[in-house]
């Protein structure tokens, strides 16, 4: 196969939807020789800051010298994005190589089991990792984390960054049943780590980990004096997942020394886009792209910009997943708006542009809001807003990077981010 073959039979896989379980993934791990026993991880979990919160990880473990693999979901534009060694993407020839090796376990499976997209993405990850010689593994669950196909590795530290409302249809409709699906990424005296300040939701993760017996660590935004000056990530909420993240640096610190020089260059040089990323024209015209997409991610992006541009007129271009809670969303953003543009995500999920308008409008009733048939037609309207911002989906984000010229793709990718096609599995409780 050529890479856009590969694809293609990526986008096969989705037909197979999402399957919560780890029996697949072990076979199929198993019948590719159980690269994972090659490897060290930290296992990320939690609602929002994952990502971020992985960013720092892999930048202070890549700064001391180490050969550090990155493990994330979704991508924005290339799927080559979810699988990274010392942040340099996948390349598409070992993409190819390595579908085609695992294409043919697939045939070991019966009927009604066959792997699909993520599990054989993951274990896609694992062998290229393997295969690369990593040092460590910085590793991000896909979907809650008990039954989700990252959880058949026995890590170093597990990382919880907090319980928020999301994907309820998945992991429940409470906060402790939300952070019972997180929580089950603590393995048996393995160190835990997390920022979880919801009573509801740390009284589930503190009964887990005694359970197991595994320490539990809590951070806090002052445990380390994180200054923003220190980070290049946009935001307050930053500081916390990097306290977070030094916490987990200092918790493995005899495993794996870092020095403070090291720590700190990791900090000062991350990169992560699409997250409060700010791109600034030299007319003096200002976009901020943010995969704000539940209602926690609105508040943290309402609060930034309340505290980092209190005086800019604002304005919005907003698109959101059906499935997400985009009316609180709604309620968050538009009254920080001076004008709005709703579009359509470039998904089978995308919520309807007219009904977030209205949503809009009954939240800020003085302010413009507009329909727009796509981001680019929004941003057209746009052109000359000095400060606009585009945000409720990474999905979102996504398109913008590529219409705006700041990623490109060799294929149409970002629809493999798309899981629904088939029937899965509900969670057991």
């Amino acid at each position: 196969m050529f890479y856009p073959e590969t694809i293609q039979f990526l986008y096969d896989l989705r037909l197979f939807g999402a399957k919560f379980g780890l029996e697949n993934t072990l076979q199929l791990a198993a019948l590719a020789g159980n690269p994972q026993e090659q490897l060290r991880f930290i296992h990320v979990a939690g609602t929002n800051g994952k990502g971020s919160t992985c960013a720092m990880l892999e930048s202070i473990y890549r700064a001391a010298g180490l050969r550090v693999a990155l493990f994330t979901s979704p991508h924005l534009v290339s799927f080559r994005e979810r699988i990274q060694v010392n942040r340099q993407l996948i390349g598409e020839a070992e993409v190819v190589r390595l579908v085609g090796e695992l294409r043919p376990l697939f045939a070991h499976f019966p009927d009604g089991h066959h792997p699909t997209f993520f599990e054989a993405v993951t274990v896609m990850a694992l062998k290229f990792f393997a295969e690369q010689r990593c040092d460590l593994v910085i590793w991000e669950t896909g979907l809650g984390g008990r039954l989700d196909a990252t959880n058949i590795v026995t890590p170093l530290a597990s990382v919880i960054t907090n319980i928020q409302f999301d994907h309820q249809q998945w992991l429940g409709d409470t906060l402790g049943k939300i952070a019972f699906e997180k929580a089950g990424i603590i393995k048996p005296g393995i160190p835990v780590v997390t920022a979880t300040d919801e009573p509801e939701a740390l009284a589930v993760i503190e009964k887990t980990a005694q359970e197991k017996r595994a320490p539990l660590a809590r951070v806090r935004n002052s445990d380390f004096g994180v200054r923003n000056s220190e980070l290049r990530l946009l935001g307050g909420h930053q500081q916390l997942n990097a306290a977070l993240a030094l916490a987990t640096v200092e918790i493995l610190q005899k495993q794996i020394p870092v020095a403070d020089i090291a720590i700190h260059a990791g900090l000062a040089n991350v990169n992560w886009p699409g997250r409060l990323q700010l791109v600034s024209h030299p007319s003096g015209r200002k976009i901020l792209l943010d995969g704000a997409h539940n209602p926690a991610g609105a508040k943290t992006l309402s609060e930034t910009l309340q505290k980092n541009f209190p005086t800019e007129r604002l304005t919005l271009i907003l698109g959101v997943l059906e499935d997400k809670d985009w009316r609180h969303i709604c309620e968050t953003l538009a009254p920080r708006a001076a004008r709005i543009f709703t579009v359509p995500v470039a998904s089978e999920r995308s919520a309807n542009s007219t009904e977030l308008a209205a949503a809009c409008r009954r939240f800020n009733i003085s302010t413009e809001v507009s329909v727009c048939r796509s981001l680019d037609d929004a941003l057209n309207q746009s052109a000359d807003d000095r400060f606009v911002i585009i945000t409720g989906s990474l999905y979102l984000v996504g398109e913008a990077l590529e219409l705006l010229g700041l990623s490109t793709a060799g294929a149409d990718e970002r629809g493999l981010n798309e899981w629904t096609a088939g029937l899965s599995i509900p969670l057991a409780r």
